[in-house]
């Protein structure tokens, strides 16, 4: 009866269906251990929530808010890049709050974007990099990223037999899913030349930046001289701070992005909660050895986890980022494809993992393992996928 063209432009939610399988497997009292969404298991920090409590018990602070965010917040956000970054960010011009990364990147896209437009995203890639594209009537280059591949090499390659020329282009680094990660400034460098050079716009997701393990360290493109012309970066408080559910995200670089990101969400939302928003503001200005404990909790279980594959005769290199193992399927398996093999590894060995087409053609071949789960659970997890790869 009814048309929506920009609903009929996006495919069905492969993740959904692993999701439903897992949920029909619990509702016949089945355990499955649940490894696929990016979801932190682990609470806030104890005087980030007790912040939130007390804001909330302030009558004014359940008036509207500020689509931006409060000033307090957006001075918190530039505190942290010149404490983590040496980055001088103006807090009234260069960054905005966003209730979550997510919603950022979505309004962006759709102040920015044309019908017609093109946008370079990599491949693999978190869904919402290249669908907020296609939801804003654009067009998308995929750009293939991964182990062994020269990725400015293969982005000034796409662009050249793009047309017409792309007009922004995407990066994530740590990035999701793949867990590759960049080696000091060379690759920005190089990315904020070219942008320059074809008049592009750049996009960092630089969701991972606290999640890095054997003493990696996740740089920012607004350390590169010259960046804030042509780039700006997204952050969120939802890994750094297990605050998933929070939703609190920023875009911070070129006034004239930041700007337009502010324009439209002022027609769009009041921002977020008050009390949250206070409650952020200690987060980032507050003791920070809880972003350190919820790092080694996560390389703990992904040292577990890889351990565990690799008895089960599955081995996978340890990833130095991010809160994810990306784990090419062993090769008698292979041939049943990413969501097949999903589907077996549910059914015969109880656990759920994303399959790799999920996200993109890039992704077949491979799945993705999310560290959700506490050490015993994931030395659980081990053992059933042994089983269930020892079956065939």
């Amino acid at each position: 009866m009814y048309e929506f063209n920009r609903i009929k432009r996006l495919p069905p939610y492969v993740f959904a269906i692993v999701n439903n399988l897992k949920m029909e497997a619990r509702k016949k009292g089945e355990d499955i251990i649940d490894l696929g969404m990016g979801n932190p298991d682990m609470p806030a920090p104890k005087h980030v929530i007790d912040k939130l409590c007390e804001a909330a018990r302030k009558p004014h602070n359940h008036r509207y808010s500020a689509s931006r965010g409060i000033t307090q917040l957006r001075m918190a956000l530039t505190e942290w890049y010149k404490r983590r970054y040496d980055v001088d960010l103006d807090h009234d011009t260069e960054t905005v709050v966003t209730i979550g990364s997510k919603e950022g990147l979505s309004h962006f896209i759709l102040a920015t974007i044309q019908p017609g437009d093109v946008v370079m995203t990599p491949y693999p890639a978190y869904p919402i990099h290249p669908y907020s594209v296609i939801i804003a009537g654009g067009e998308v280059t995929s750009v293939p990223i991964g182990k062994g591949l020269d990725f400015m090499a293969e982005i000034e390659n796409a662009y050249k037999k793009t047309w017409p020329r792309p007009k922004m282009i995407i990066v994530n680094f740590p990035h999701n899913p793949t867990t590759e990660v960049l080696d000091g400034l060379s690759f920005f460098e190089k990315l904020v030349a070219f942008a320059k050079e074809n008049k592009l716009i750049v996009i960092h997701d630089l969701a991972y930046a606290d999640l890095c393990f054997d003493g990696y360290k996740a740089p920012s493109i607004l350390q590169v001289k010259g960046a804030k012309d042509v780039a700006v970066e997204s952050f969120s408080l939802t890994k750094s701070y297990s605050m998933a559910g929070w939703r609190v995200g920023f875009f911070s670089g070129n006034k004239e992005l930041v700007g337009a990101l502010v324009k439209i969400k002022s027609y769009l939302d009041y921002g977020m909660f008050q009390p949250i928003q206070i409650a952020s503001i200690v987060a980032l200005r507050g003791p920070q050895n809880c972003v350190g404990e919820f790092c080694e909790t996560y390389q703990a279980r992904r040292d577990v986890l890889i351990k565990g594959l690799r008895r089960a005769g599955w081995p996978v290199e340890p990833p130095k980022a991010t809160m994810f193992v990306w784990a090419e399927i062993p090769e008698p398996f292979k041939k049943m494809g990413s969501l097949e093999f999903c589907k077996y590894l549910i059914k015969e060995a109880g656990v759920a993992v994303s399959p790799g087409i999920g996200f993109g053609e890039g992704g077949e071949g491979f799945v993705r393992f999310a560290l959700v789960e506490n050490e015993h659970r994931i030395k659980q997890a081990c053992k059933g996928i042994k089983k269930a790869l020892n079956k065939e």
